[in-house]
């Protein structure tokens, strides 16, 4: 089932989420339903809190190929626990500040530590895309958004034209 996206601002979206206790079918339920939202937008990533739910769950799948194999990923409790000195730019976007764009600086290769639906523990390395879309992910759990990298002016020219998307959206 899709869910609605949160628009920035929102206090949700500010907020640092709780850890996943335990892996319950509700927990499933909802990551199915954000990897639907997430290919729906179309988005290569998706937090919990950009659907309402303020737990540490995202879900991300950067295969854009064409005739390429998906591979839609759930990470409960994601954490980094190595990055490299190395980094890469990218033009970063983000499902709840939609059209606007601007490039941020992160690691270029990332570990990272995460519960999977299964229950098990998993480690795995990622680069290039991958990592940025990791690092964007696991912001947006600890309450920070892409535009907290960018300077104050920038930042609260996008929130405004947010809130007057907000307010367009509200009117119908």
């Amino acid at each position: 089932m899709k869910r609605p996206i949160l628009i920035h601002p929102d206090p949700r979206l500010k907020k640092v989420c709780t850890p996943v206790a335990d892996v319950t079918d509700g927990l499933r339920n909802l990551a199915g339903d954000m990897l639907e939202t997430m290919y729906d937008a179309p988005g290569i990533g998706l937090a919990a809190p950009q659907v309402g739910v303020l737990e540490r769950l995202i879900v991300l799948d950067c295969v854009k190929e064409e005739g390429a194999t998906p591979r839609p990923m759930v990470m409960l409790n994601p954490e980094i626990v190595a990055v490299s000195e190395e980094t890469n730019v990218y033009e970063e976007g983000c499902l709840s500040i939609p059209e606007e764009y601007a490039e941020i600086t992160r690691p270029r290769e990332i570990e990272v530590r995460w519960l999977g639906l299964d229950g098990k523990e998993h480690r795995e390395g990622f680069g290039g895309l991958w990592a940025t879309c990791v690092q964007h992910e696991i912001d947006h759990l600890d309450g920070k958004l892409f535009i907290d990298y960018l300077s104050a002016i920038k930042r609260q020219l996008i929130t405004r034209r947010m809130q007057k998307l907000k307010r367009e959206l509200a009117r119908g």
